[in-house]
């Protein structure tokens, strides 16, 4: 059996030796990185199941390397950080940052996200295989979904607007909008929103969720104002209300 891959990305030697003595114990495989170009040579070379991201890298911006890291990977990506920044969160969530934590923390519970966030990585990809029939895959292998004239590739993490043209989603909007594609006329919680997006701990005055709504909202509500895609429950959470039609094939180049 494969033991999962950690790429550990920190520039203080004495966290990553840390780390990896604890990762390694527990029978992880660990690879390290300090800066930016280390983050990515690796991350283009190897098959990681997982990064740890320190933000703060000296001159290196942690969240430009997950920026870079997820234009050509989904690999689960803790961010880890000595900021307890509210801002800081919100910004690695929309980034797509699967869980954030804030230093100093129990090595305990780096492990439980850890372990937490590998499960539910390899639980969408069993259900992905697993969930029985799925749309015929196009020329390029990517089935598509339509809804209310846009189209959603779930393979490319691509939406296509109602002209056709690619919507300008972060990895985290896209991310939001596939919880909902997968739960079409089921009402979800915040609590359960925020585990299926980020498996973060949710509290009822974390307001993260709706601002990822009403971001993804403007994005693809013909009226933000009177919002016909996802609705909001009011005092439970939101549902994706409207009709999905699944398409046999799709190509890229195609208008659809």
């Amino acid at each position: 059996m494969k033991h999962p891959t950690i790429l550990v990305v920190d520039d203080d030697k004495a966290i990553r030796t840390l780390l990896r003595n604890c990762f390694e114990g527990e029978g992880f495989t660990v690879l390290e990185a300090d800066d930016a170009e280390h983050v990515l040579d690796i991350a283009a070379k190897t098959k990681l199941d997982l990064i740890t991201l320190d933000l703060q890298l000296g001159g290196d911006d942690g969240f430009e390397i997950a920026r870079a890291i997820r234009r050509d990977s989904l690999v689960p990506i803790i961010m880890v950080t000595g900021k307890e920044d509210v801002i800081d969160r919100v910004v690695g969530l929309e980034l797509g940052a699967d869980d954030y934590i804030t230093k100093p923390f129990h090595i305990r519970e780096l492990l439980a996200r850890v372990r937490s966030v590998l499960r539910r990585s390899a639980g969408q990809t069993a259900l992905a295989t697993a969930s029985g029939p799925k749309p015929a895959a196009g020329p390029k292998g990517q089935a598509a979904i339509r809804l209310d004239g846009l189209v959603a590739i779930p393979d490319g993490f691509e939406l296509r607007d109602r002209d056709g043209k690619p919507c300008d989603l972060t990895s985290g909007d896209f991310k939001l909008l596939k919880v909902f594609l997968d739960n079409p006329k089921r009402i979800l919680s915040r609590e359960r929103l925020m585990d299926l997006v980020n498996g973060i701990e949710w509290a009822p005055l974390d307001r993260t969720i709706d601002n990822q709504v009403a971001r993804l909202r403007k994005k693809i509500e013909r009226d933000q104002a009177d919002p016909k895609l996802i609705k909001t429950v009011r005092g439970i959470g939101y549902v994706l209300a409207c009709d999905l039609e699944y398409l046999d094939s799709f190509t890229s180049d195609s208008n659809l």
